[in-house]
């Protein structure tokens, strides 16, 4: 099940910054996606405890932590901001590079991109947004789902991203992008509701 668009007019950052901030949209070559409604609180406190661990793990280090809504934007080459196509808003993410930074957000893939899945998200963020990522330059992308306990990281290769690794949220998963980080997850995850079934 993928995301409802806002219609079917190609659209830029100019477009998008243009339009009323009570509904959040995502871009995506010029598709404009509607954002899911709020997010469960399973969803948040997943998202909350990633970005309060990164910024602990990086507060003597270069790079900034950061956590929805925070528009990215992906150009495709060095095109100006208004007339990029893809603008999205990952739930957590780190930037290293400084330059990247301006008051508008992210321009450039960061380092590190986390999405914590929704059943009404999950393809979107599995199929659209891991190729805008990886081809952005994205170095890593994480995907948490919640009710399998599972996360789902792609690593940037010479060959883009491969095959992922998946694992259980449980004991630590490193941060190849990120050295000497890991997210530790048994006390996040005993603070999780029971799984269903």
């Amino acid at each position: 099940m993928g995301l409802p668009q806002r219609d079917t007019e190609h659209h830029t950052y100019g477009d998008y910054v243009t339009w009323p901030e009570d509904v959040r949209y995502e871009l995506i070559d010029g598709v404009a996606y509607l954002m899911a409604p709020a997010p469960t609180l399973e969803h948040q406190d997943i998202a909350g405890e990633l970005y309060l661990q990164l910024r602990l793990a990086l507060d003597d280090k270069p790079c900034r932590v950061y956590i929805a809504p925070v528009d990215v934007r992906l150009p495709k080459g060095d095109e100006a901001d208004e007339l990029i196509d893809t603008v999205v808003q990952p739930d957590v993410l780190v930037v290293c590079e400084e330059h990247k930074l301006d008051r508008r957000g992210v321009r450039g893939g960061p380092d590190l991109v986390v999405e914590v899945l929704s059943p009404s998200t999950a393809s979107h963020d599995h199929v659209k947004k891991r190729r805008v990522y990886e081809r952005a330059g994205v170095r890593e992308y994480w995907l948490v789902h919640p009710g399998d306990r599972m996360v789902t990281v792609y690593r940037l290769g010479p060959a883009g991203y491969g095959k992922p690794d998946v694992q259980e949220l449980a004991g630590e998963t490193p941060v190849a992008a990120l050295p000497e980080v890991s997210i530790r997850w048994d006390e996040l995850v005993s603070r999780l509701p029971p799984q269903v079934g």
